[in-house]
């Protein structure tokens, strides 16, 4: 899909180190590369404002936007291909652009949305389990989805859904097998039986009583939990 949004970014000179890394995060920007295009790769700074509001539109990391680098002569169309996040704090630390070329195919890993309530749900006591969540494909830039919806209403007990089953366009193609499940109604999991499991304890040994003048020595402590 094509974003409407235009990516600023200043070009990154010297040394490409963890000093570097964070002096460039202090200034309020995140490191980052682009590369591909047959061109070479690139050290940039971007405002992770505006890469947080790509990565959380309906079409996330899949979204084609212009990148307008300091210095360069013309705009050219990117997508983000990888980005690190801080593990505590959660705040963007790195991404990874990537050059498109509008005219040229790509492959992207779009999600897969259910929509319905399977008929094996509603009257014969089964349950809707999705394997996959989503689905490779290969398509030009400006045909990727943000998502592959697919009613599964009609799916009975026992049925399953692959990836052959899925709806599309002549535009795109599976790269996935198209032998692989995406969901399927299965039975509910049944908990043991209260019985079965008392039945499956160990039965607790019985304290012998050796006279008046000796008492049952009680079971040792093992630590266990109180």
């Amino acid at each position: 899909m094509i974003a409407q949004e235009v990516v600023t970014a200043t070009p990154r000179e010297g040394k490409f180190n963890k000093n570097a890394a964070r002096r460039v995060r202090v200034a309020g920007k995140i490191p980052a590369v682009v590369y591909g295009a047959a061109e070479p790769s690139v050290a940039i700074a971007v405002d992770p404002k505006q890469i947080q509001r790509i990565l959380h539109s309906e079409s996330g990391h899949n979204s084609i936007f212009d990148l307008e680098i300091a210095g360069s002569p013309a705009k050219t169309k990117a997508m983000i291909v990888d980005w690190q996040y801080e593990p505590i704090k959660g705040t963007l630390m790195h991404i990874d652009l990537k050059r498109i070329a509008l005219d040229k195919a790509i492959r992207v890993e779009v999600p897969i949305q259910l929509t319905g309530t399977p008929v094996g749900v509603k009257t014969q006591g089964g349950i809707l389990d999705q394997v996959l969540r989503e689905v490779e494909i290969e398509c030009l830039p400006g045909d990727i989805p943000s998502h592959i919806d697919v009613d599964v209403s009609n799916l009975a007990f026992g049925d399953v859904l692959r990836v052959a089953d899925l709806p599309h366009t002549g535009s795109l193609k599976f790269v996935s097998d198209e032998n692989s499940t995406v969901a399927h109604v299965i039975a509910v999991k049944e908990e043991a039986a209260p019985a079965a499991e008392a039945a499956a304890a160990p039965a607790e040994p019985e304290v012998v009583k050796k006279g008046k003048q000796e008492t049952a020595e009680a079971p040792a402590d093992k630590g266990g939990k109180k």
